[in-house]
């Protein structure tokens, strides 16, 4: 199925529906994002974020949330 055809489908759903989709289609996306961060992190691809990030800590370079 193409984008447009979906667009039309999705058009034709009604304002409930579409909700309902555009729900389904956030927490479907989150899921991908928690994956590739998890793929990232076993991979190694985000221990250089880690390593600044401790090294900001231990000059005092940080600030509390």
């Amino acid at each position: 199925m193409s984008v447009k055809e979906l667009e039309g489908a999705i058009a034709d759903l009604s304002r409930a529906e579409q909700h309902e989709l555009a729900e389904w289609l956030d927490h479907h996306l989150e899921a991908q994002w928690d994956r590739q961060i998890a793929q990232d992190a076993a991979a190694g691809r985000l221990d250089g974020l880690l390593d600044e990030a401790r090294s900001d800590i231990a000059a005092g370079r940080r600030t509390r949330l």
